[in-house]
């Protein structure tokens, strides 16, 4: 069996790739997690519970900015990939604690890059993020686009461990994959994500804060097609560094999004009015030409059937 380690596997987008790499059946998975409390740990544990039954399956509390941690880690099994999903995540909270995030996405994504490169490792897979795009009025947002603009510490961070990644290719011949993840949702997204946080709002009558006039737009992007992309960048070798979009390449309106919840959910909103929030860009937009053609991206699933799909998942985990 291959051995690859997934940093970050307890959370949500790191659940179901380590799903879909265990029924796969090739691959022995090593996970890394510090289960934080940046929402409640119990989310993630109950997320890796099916995990441990399985022999492929190896489950490492740490801290990615631990660099004894890591090397403990890498000394104990040789990973011909790296998928590194591990990060402090969201815009607004990055607004309140910038050093917390530079130490762990900027700090941490160093420490897994030298502990690849001490241990030729042949493929980097790092989950970046739209938010490197800032206020891009061009759109959709091209992987070609500048990204020197961005405006939240969050977004700063991803486009360094961008910038990191494209060192160790160019100094070391590490094969590195940039994914920019679009605004991804899906059974298990985080309960302080927009579309989980108004299911569970709506569903017990409390308001949900809109910021804004609701006319900001997102690239929604559902969690299968982001795992598909996620699998085909662990086997892409056609360069030794490339960026990829992965979104829909479709814009829905904050209004829109709350009205299809709301049809889901068979309840009215309750409409808390809140300002503009520092750091929130205006729209995401992902052109996916370049994904299409080097990786076989090809999403297959709308809003419309995600949120029915998320409001099933929702119902059945409120049980």
């Amino acid at each position: 069996m291959k051995n690859i380690l997934v940093t970050g596997g307890a959370g949500f987008i790191g659940s179901h790739l380590v799903d879909h790499l265990l029924a796969e059946g090739s691959w022995a998975v090593t996970v890394v997690d510090d289960f934080n409390d940046f929402y409640p740990p119990e989310i993630k544990r109950n997320n890796v519970r099916t995990h441990k039954e399985n022999p492929a399956y190896k489950l490492i509390e740490a801290d990615i900015r631990s660099q004894s941690d890591l090397a403990r880690t890498f000394d104990e099994t040789q990973f011909e990939a790296i998928v590194h999903l591990a990060a402090r995540a969201g815009v607004r909270p990055s607004l309140k604690d910038p050093q917390l995030y530079t130490e762990t996405n900027i700090s941490g994504t160093l420490n897994l890059l030298e502990q690849a490169r001490n241990h030729s490792v042949k493929q980097f897979v790092f989950g970046s993020s739209s938010s490197v795009y800032g206020i891009n009025a061009k759109v959709p947002f091209s992987e070609d686009d500048p990204i020197r603009q961005p405006i939240s510490p969050y977004a700063t961070t991803k486009a360094a461990g961008e910038l990191l990644c494209h060192t160790y290719s160019h100094l070391y011949d590490l094969r590195t994959v940039c994914l920019r993840f679009f605004t991804v949702y899906g059974a298990r997204q985080r309960p302080d994500l927009a579309i989980h946080k108004f299911a569970s709002l709506i569903s017990q009558g409390k308001p949900i804060p809109v910021f804004g006039d609701g006319s900001t737009r997102r690239d929604y992007t559902y969690i299968d097609d982001i795992i598909a992309g996620v699998r085909a960048a662990i086997d892409f070798d056609q360069s030794n560094y490339e960026v990829f979009n992965l979104g829909e390449s479709r814009t829905v309106e904050l209004k829109e999004l709350i009205s299809l919840v709301e049809q889901e959910l068979g309840q009215k909103a309750i409409i808390d009015p809140q300002p503009s929030q520092p750091g929130d860009v205006p729209q995401t937009f992902a052109d996916i030409t370049k994904a299409r053609r080097l990786l076989g991206y090809n999403p297959q699933t709308q809003i419309e059937d995600g949120i029915h799909k998320f409001i099933e998942w929702f119902r059945a985990a409120e049980k």
